[in-house]
């Protein structure tokens, strides 16, 4: 291609800014959400717990089957960026206290609309073609 066959940089069309103004999250904020669940044990870590709603961190180990050693670090990255909501049972039982998790909004719609849409796609590509 030669110089001359380039668009000129005024023809280039901008796309409209990802927020709005007023937005609740920042952009950063939001490609760390995604970010977050770009690994596939923190995605199947959220999975989980939208499919379960709510599940001690015992439970929510051995469901995702995840080595003790990095279980908390992909735990916690989920919790810091906002979708995973961490709370702790104010009594104790005969087990002692535990703390529970559960998707948050965020947590939840990244999936739906995210990650699990492309796959339900494929899915229903699959079926309509094979």
């Amino acid at each position: 291609m030669s110089e001359t066959d380039r668009q000129s940089t005024g023809d280039v069309r901008r796309p409209e800014p990802p927020l709005p103004k007023d937005s609740g999250l920042t952009l950063e904020e939001y490609l760390a959400m995604q970010q977050a669940i770009g690994h596939s044990t923190r995605f199947r870590i959220l999975r989980t717990l939208v499919a379960n709603d709510e599940l001690s961190a015992a439970d929510l180990k051995a469901a995702v089957d995840v080595e003790s050693h990095n279980f908390h670090y992909h735990l916690d990255e989920l919790v810091d960026v906002g979708l995973v909501d961490k709370r702790q049972r104010r009594t104790a039982d005969s087990q002692g206290f535990y703390t529970y998790y559960r998707p948050t909004a965020m947590g939840r719609g990244i999936l739906e609309h995210g990650v699990e849409e492309l796959m339900r796609r494929e899915r229903e590509f699959n079926d309509v073609y094979a």
